[in-house]
This record gives structure tokens, C-alpha cells and sequence, in this order.
């Protein structure tokens, strides 16, 4: 996406885009100690400003090469035309993640992979949302009670509150149920606390030390752990036992059968359902937590926002959402700036090339959709928050594989369209009644362990809005 001098000009001079906080671009080379010590606070501050316009980046880090890939050429060839050399997530996730999911579908590969694919991907299809969204608005407008039981201006932790919105969705679409903001609760809890506990960087893969050799895992790690496996094991017993809603998406998972014809063990069954659930609600609410942070800080975005939900109202249909340009675009511009997933990883199971560099067997290689969704070469004025690079009616679309957010390839994460409209349809809803506005005095800054945050807490009032707005959608 090349777009013209003309075309920022025009956008700038209704009022200066607003550019969001961002770790500081080394100007110069430093150790290997101090990236390892980067690479563990903060994921995305390990890369320099000479990075940022590189196409491919080669290092050691101990006994492993690394190869970030920073092009969409490349990244074609990384995660499209060599995913067969390419396919295992790197020793780094998978460690970081298996005492959460086991072999869930995020860290397998080969065979397991294929598998739990087909078992997952229809579960959370495209051609699912007509039945989705009615449990998409339901829950949103209960948020919308809520909000509205609370005085004018009332502060909230609109990070938590995301994540509990995402949860209970997720929550009613795939196991059938209501867990109550109680265990939504208890759940997202667990998985804040697990990301902030646990060891992001295996200093064991720096030594290539194999996946057979124990890792060590915090005390806070564990207490996390057991914290998410309860809420979702008492779940999975309610289905194994008979009791379950049967027509949940999730008993898709206790009909599957591998091609020996047998059914998924109820470990593996636990272990898909929790990768669902945290897919399904981290990466979505971060993203609103974002946007709503984002819009608090443009008068100009915000007002586009308030204009377009005036006018056509709150959507109830999958077309009336697709009509939201702007509110769609808002969220893509977040996800540009604030990728969920900001370091996707691979390890090489062969030898193999991507573009004139050699990657041998057990190498890693690394796409950041971070450093390459703000590469200038491809966003112009790539830091800045500019929704309307994404407005289909004023600006073309990025290229596939210069935008990257929920990965791309046969590992594209397959729920990638439940959640975009899912964000827009909490956008609209909550946008429409409420002008969310940064509390004063807090700074946000980005924190990334597995995901990337608006820090550990976004405290936000929640003004309301008085807008006329139509009840008929269009």
C-alpha cells in the first residue's frame, strides 16, 4: 500500500493524525546480552531503526541462527511457498505455551497439526457468523446495560473489561454456555497472570537443547495454569458426561476423528478448547483496548466514527456490519499499529532458502508484523494513526503479504473473521452510546510478553454520548 503524498496531505490538513506510543528505535548495534534482555522485557524493543528498512535480518543468538524476514516477498516465500520446511512454531512459543495447551493447534505441526485443523477451522468458519452474531449482540448489549448502570463518567479498567466482553462471546459460541462474569473473571485472570509469569525466551533452545528436556516453570506460572484449567476442564466434563448443549460448536471437537478413525482423548479435546478460548478473546480485546485508546487520542477519527454510527445505527446483520467502512477500518488501523501477535515465529524441520539466504534444519525464522506493518516503504507515514488507509472508498487495500496480523500462509489463524467482525460489532454498539476517554494523568505504554497491551491496565471513562440517531440501519 503505496499511498500518495497528496492523499496524507489531505487527511493531515483536517487535523494532525495522532501518533501513538512505540519502543525507541536503537540507533546503534548492541550486544547479544542486552538483546536477550530486551527480547525478555519487551519483545518488539529488540529491533533498531536500521532493522525497520531491512528485507531480511540474520543473527546467532547462542547455537541458533535467526532470520527475520521483513519483506512481503519474503514473507510469501517464509510462511507460503516453504511451510512444508517451514511449519513448527519455534522452540520459544512452544515451550512458553505447552504447559497451557499441550498440543493444541497453535504449537503442533506436521500430522498433529493437520488434524487438529480440520477438527477447529469449521468450528469457527466464516460461513458460521449468521449464527454467531446474535450471541455477539446479546452479550455486547448486556455490557451496554451495565456500563449504563454505572454513573456518568464512571472509570473503568477498559483492558479488563475487553477481555470479560471477549470471553463470555467466545464463551457462548463455542461451549453453548453462560459462565457469568464470575468465571470470565477467573479465566482472563488466569491468562494475564500466566503471560506475565511465564519465560517467554527458552534459554535452553539457545543451546539446542531437545524439547524432551524439562523446562522450569515459576510458582505464579502454575497457579495460572490450574486457575485456566479448571474453568475450562469443568466444561469439557459437562460434554463428556452427556451434559453439554449439543448443538455448542465445540461437540464438533468430540465427533472428530483422527484418519485412523478415532476419536480426540479428552486431553487433546481440553487442549483445543482452550486454544479456541484464548484466541478467541485475547487477541480481540487487546485490539478494542487499543482502539479505544486510539480514538480517545483523534478528535478527527473519533468524530468520523460518531458520524457514521449516527447514521446508520447499530448493526443486527452481517450485512448491516459490512456497511461500517469507517468502524472496520478503525479496527484494521489498530491491528496495523498493534498486531495481537506481534512476533511470529517458525523453525526449520529441513534445510531450505528464502530469497538468496540459506536457512538450515533447526534455524529459526521470524516475521514481525509489528516492525513490517510500520516499514515506510509499504505505509506512508507508517507510526501515525490514520484509520482511512483502510477505507475501501477513499484508499486501496494493503497487499496480502505487507499486512500481516493474524499471520498469513496455511497458519492464518482461522478465526480470523469472527473476530474482525466481532470488533466492530462491540465498536459500534458500546461507540454508539459511549465516548470512552483516557484517564488523566495515566501513560500508556506497550507491553509484550505473548501478546502485545496497552500496559497491564487501561483505566477509561466512560462518558455517554447524546447522539440522534437513526433506528433503521441505512
Amino acid at each position: 500500500m503505496r499511498q500518495s503524498q497528496e492523499w496524507h496531505a489531505s487527511i493531515e490538513s483536517e487535523e494532525p493524525s495522532f501518533r501513538p506510543p512505540a519502543p525507541e528505535r536503537r540507533k546503534n548495534a548492541v550486544g547479544i546480552l542486552e538483546l536477550i534482555r530486551l527480547y525478555r522485557q519487551n519483545l518488539i524493543a529488540v529491533f533498531s531503526e536500521t532493522d525497520y528498512k531491512r528485507d531480511i535480518i540474520s543473527t546467532r543468538f547462542g547455537l541458533l541462527d535467526v532470520h527475520v524476514v521483513n519483506s512481503p516477498n519474503l514473507v510469501k516465500e517464509a510462511f507460503q511457498s516453504e511451510h512444508a520446511a517451514l511449519q513448527a512454531k519455534t522452540p520459544q512459543m512452544r515451550h512458553a505455551l505447552s504447559p497451557l495447551i499441550g498440543d493444541g493447534l497453535f504449537v503442533s505441526d506436521r500430522d498433529t497439526w493437520t488434524i487438529r485443523r480440520a477438527a477447529v477451522a469449521p468450528i469457527i468458519h466464516t460461513r458460521r457468523l449468521e449464527q454467531f452474531l446474535p450471541i455477539m449482540l446479546e452479550v455486547v448489549d448486556e455490557w451496554s446495560v451495565f456500563w449504563k448502570n454505572l454513573e456518568d463518567g464512571a472509570e473503568v479498567d477498559m483492558l479488563a473489561e475487553m477481555a470479560e466482553l471477549t470471553a463470555e462471546i467466545i464463551s457462548r459460541t463455542v461451549f453453548g454456555r453462560r459462565l457469568g462474569r464470575q468465571f470470565t473473571t477467573e479465566i482472563v485472570s488466569g491468562f494475564r497472570d500466566y503471560q506475565t509469569s511465564v519465560d517467554q525466551l527458552d534459554p535452553l533452545s539457545l543451546i539446542r537443547a531437545p524439547d524432551w528436556f524439562p523446562r522450569f516453570q515459576r510458582a505464579a506460572t502454575r497457579r495460572a495454569l490450574r486457575k485456566v484449567h479448571r474453568v475450562i476442564d469443568g466444561v469439557i466434563d459437562e460434554f463428556a458426561a452427556g451434559r453439554g448443549d449439543q448443538s455448542a460448536v465445540i461437540a464438533a471437537l468430540f465427533e472428530t476423528r483422527d484418519k485412523e478413525g478415532r476419536r480426540l482423548t479428552k486431553e487433546a479435546i481440553r487442549n483445543e478448547a482452550i486454544v479456541i478460548f484464548m484466541a478467541g478473546h485475547e487477541t480481540t480485546a487487546n485490539t478494542l483496548a487499543w482502539a479505544w485508546y486510539l480514538l480517545s487520542q483523534s478528535k478527527r477519527v473519533r468524530g468520523k466514527l460518531h458520524a457514521e454510527l449516527d447514521t446508520f445505527g447499530v448493526p443486527e446483520t452481517l450485512n448491516d456490519a459490512r456497511q461500517l467502512s469507517f468502524s472496520r477500518a478503525i479496527i484494521e488501523e489498530t491491528l496495523r499499529l498493534y498486531p495481537p501477535v506481534p512476533m511470529l515465529g517458525r523453525q526449520a524441520i529441513e534445510d531450505t532458502r528464502i530469497g538468496e539466504t540459506e536457512v538450515k534444519k533447526g534455524s529459526l525464522v521470524l516475521v514481525s508484523p509489528f516492525m513490517l506493518q510500520r516499514k515506510e516503504a509499504l505505509f506512508g507515514m507508517p507510526d501515525n494513526f490514520i484509520p482511512e488507509r483502510f477505507d475501501d472508498r477513499i484508499a486501496s487495500r494493503p497487499e496480502k503479504y505487507e499486512y500481516v496480523p493474524f499471520s498469513v500462509g496455511p497458519r492464518i489463524c482461522p478465526g480470523l473473521t469472527f473476530g474482525l467482525i466481532e470488533a466492530v460489532i462491540c465498536l459500534a454498539k458500546l461507540g454508539s452510546e459511549f465516548d470512552p476517554e483516557l484517564a488523566h494523568g495515566h501513560v500508556v505504554e506497550e507491553r509484550c510478553r505473548l501478546t502485545l497491551r496497552p500496559g497491564e491496565t487501561l483505566p477509561m471513562r466512560l462518558a455517554r454520548r447524546n447522539s440522534q440517531r437513526s433506528n433503521d440501519f441505512g
